[in-house]
């Protein structure tokens, strides 16, 4: 088995959407969106336009990798989705590689999703027992069977079968006909709308795409919400039967790791609430010491936040090198090491004999922490102090977070002391679950961000025994 580097004691998302319908350039302005979102997943990508018929081309790599100029040209049409991806149910993989085209005798529809439908299991039984067959063990499959089985208008279509779906998603599906985008009723992923000065409309799991195509924000889709685009005009409505609700429950990590820092999610800017996690963090824990650092590159707001509070001068004292993302080791002790040291190096004339601050975003497995702390030190650092800009993760995740099994966060079975002593910390501490909310919400008491990773306290049902959904979702 071979193992990214970049895959290291890390966190990953599973994918990311871009969505656009009227445009003469789609496929162009959707190839720079998906590069705007290659963050939320390098594993594959893949575009499909409208074009009298539906079109695709896909792949397993970079957006870069898998398109240039003369694929982009032959997928020539006025509307299109895109998807990014890093695998987590279903696995990897060509046949899991987004965005699905289905091909029926009243049509073609393509769609590709963001998240995880806890339910999924559950749902391929019912279709299979019902003669469904399913092309590739990705759980984005099923909403294009249960779309199927209902009858009448296509949007009525798709809120029947979104009423049988549960867990965490943003949906774009597109037809001959029109581009439809819809969102999970807890509001767990993001999906924002915008549009281009030509009057199309766009979408995407971040609004840094926009930026890059030219697109002004107007609103997110909320939580519960099918948003249809057809003839240039934008309608909407609410998909919930009678005995479900919609709520606000973003995916905390969402601001703590996964999105771009000049992204805004649901009114928020990422950077801004990455730094007052920073300030609150040293308000909770502060540390005497001569320099904050903090480790490439999602930590980086948050360790100007603490710098800012704390008067400590903010000092670059990790480099990472960005050439290392597509390299492959063998996951031996020693190979592990190296793997470290040719993603990030400390910057001796910064750290040497000085008493640093180490800002990071979170622990996983608390391996990588270990070898940073390790470098530091090797490089002259009196003491390490390090600070955490999330609270601990103590519980996987079932809404499309890659994070590890419980058995493996290090945060399940060690106190804050055991992982201090483990990483070789001369101190550590997370800011609190009311700091992080007090950061991204301004209210400490909120219940409008998903914690379940430093809490257990699901959102959804399982359905599946937590035993079970432990580790067969993971």
């Amino acid at each position: 088995m071979k193992m990214k580097i970049t895959d290291l004691a890390e966190i990953h998302e599973e994918c990311g959407v871009f969505g656009i319908y009227g445009d003469p350039n789609a496929a162009r302005l959707t190839y720079y969106g998906l590069h705007a979102l290659q963050h939320r997943g390098q594993e594959a990508a893949g575009i499909l336009v409208k074009r009298n018929h539906l079109h695709i081309h896909k792949g397993e790599g970079l957006v870069t990798e898998i398109f240039d100029a003369d694929k982009i040209e032959a997928l020539s049409g006025d509307a299109a989705i895109g998807h990014v991806r890093y695998s987590t149910a279903g696995g990897g993989g060509i046949l899991n590689v987004q965005p699905f085209l289905f091909k029926t005798l009243s049509g073609e529809m393509g769609i590709c999703h963001n998240g995880n439908l806890v339910n999924a299991n559950v749902l391929k039984r019912e279709l299979e027992d019902r003669g469904s067959i399913f092309n590739s063990s990705s759980d984005t499959e099923v909403l294009g069977h249960l779309i199927k089985r209902h009858h009448g208008r296509f949007i009525d279509r798709v809120c029947k079968s979104l009423q049988h779906i549960d867990g965490a998603f943003a949906f774009l599906i597109l037809l001959d006909s029109g581009l439809y985008a819809a969102r999970d009723r807890y509001g767990l992923r993001p999906l924002s709308i915008g549009q281009m000065p030509s009057g199309a409309y766009v979408f995407s799991s971040e609004t840094c795409a926009f930026d890059i195509v030219g697109a002004k924000y107007i609103r997110d889709v909320k939580p519960g919400e099918v948003v249809r685009v057809r003839n240039g005009e934008l309608k909407s409505c609410f998909y919930m039967n009678e005995y479900q609700e919609a709520s606000d429950n973003i995916c905390a990590m969402e601001y703590i790791y996964f999105s771009r820092p000049d992204s805004d999610i649901e009114g928020v800017n990422v950077h801004s609430a990455r730094k007052r996690c920073g300030k609150i963090l040293f308000e909770e824990s502060p540390a005497d010491a001569d320099v904050v650092i903090g480790v490439p590159d999602s930590s980086l707001s948050a360790a100007t936040g603490y710098a800012e509070a704390s008067g400590i001068p903010y000092e670059m004292g990790l480099v990472k090198n960005k050439y290392v993302g597509r390299t492959f080791i063998q996951p031996t002790q020693e190979l592990r090491e190296m793997g470290v040291r040719m993603k990030l190096s400390a910057v001796r004339s910064i750290v040497a004999g000085k008493r640093v601050v180490m800002i990071d975003d979170s622990i996983v497995r608390g391996t990588t922490s270990r070898r940073i702390v390790s470098l530091l030190k090797e490089a002259g650092a009196t003491e390490v102090h390090v600070r955490i800009a999330s609270p601990a993760i103590k519980y996987p995740c079932f809404y499309g977070v890659d994070t590890s099994t419980v058995e493996e966060l290090i945060s399940h079975r060690m106190n804050v002391g055991e992982l201090r002593d483990y990483i070789k910390a001369d101190s550590l501490a997370f800011i609190s679950e009311k700091g992080l909310k007090k950061a991204v919400r301004d209210n400490a008491e909120c219940d409008s961000l998903c914690m379940s990773c430093f809490s257990g306290n699901y959102v959804t049902k399982l359905y599946d025994s937590y035993k079970a959904a432990n580790k067969d979702r993971k």
